[in-house]
């Protein structure tokens, strides 16, 4: 296992490239942000619609049956018999019970994964590119970065199959030779996938590892 740090993207224009070009044939995502102010790419926040929607239907409506409770109560009718009982049970329940201590539980590990929820981007298959306008935002699909190094990583001579794993700070690479020196293919595939890393034109420039090994022989 060799670490290498590939190069950063060539700044000179190529005979296809113009103002804010970025590979073709790698599915990418871009949004307009009309805010002004300086260009700085960010990780993609998912919008976690279901969720939230799930969370609001219930507080909706636990909130309206209680305040319909409360409400006939003002009006001088008597109480639903399931908040009578909730409380009495509440006023009377031990709360070393076992299953106090679990629904306690539960009900925290629900709280805590709203809040990482809330406080986290999410959306870590999306990887964020360089802004090149205040104005827009583009993200590269983290499968189709994988897919464009792996065939990149194909294309050197003497890899029989290549495996990509991509992470925002680092990309993984698994490779079988067949025939070559080991350390020439290593070389060769370390140079060929830093320069496919630069040319993905991300915000943040993944280290890279390469390992090569020789197939397994059957038998």
């Amino acid at each position: 296992m060799t670490p290498y740090d590939p190069p950063g993207p060539d700044p000179g224009p190529g005979p296809d490239s113009g103002s804010g070009a970025h590979p073709t044939g790698v599915p990418t995502l871009a949004e307009y942000d009309g805010g002004g102010g300086e260009a700085g790419a960010g990780r993609f926040w998912s919008a976690r619609r279901i969720p939230a929607a799930l969370t609001a239907l219930v507080l909706l409506g636990a909130t309206g049956l209680l305040l319909y409770d409360i409400a006939a109560v003002r009006a001088g009718h008597d109480a639903m018999s399931w908040r009578r009982q909730l409380a009495d049970q509440l006023a009377r329940q031990p709360l070393d019970e076992v299953w106090v201590l679990v629904a306690a539980a539960v009900a925290m590990a629900l709280g805590v994964w709203l809040l990482v929820l809330a406080l986290t981007p999410g959306l870590r298959g999306l990887l964020p590119m360089r802004r090149d306008s205040a104005q827009v935002r583009a993200g590269l699909d983290r499968e189709a970065a994988e897919l464009a190094l792996r065939d990149r990583a194909m294309e050197v001579s003497g890899v029989q199959s290549a495996r990509v794993r991509m992470r925002r700070s680092k990309v993984n690479v698994r490779a079988h030779s067949h025939f070559r020196a080991l350390d020439d293919v290593h070389a060769d595939l370390a140079t060929a996938l830093g320069t496919g890393i630069g040319e993905l034109g991300l915000d943040r420039t993944p280290s890279l590892t390469v390992r090569v090994r020789r197939p397994a022989k059957k038998g």
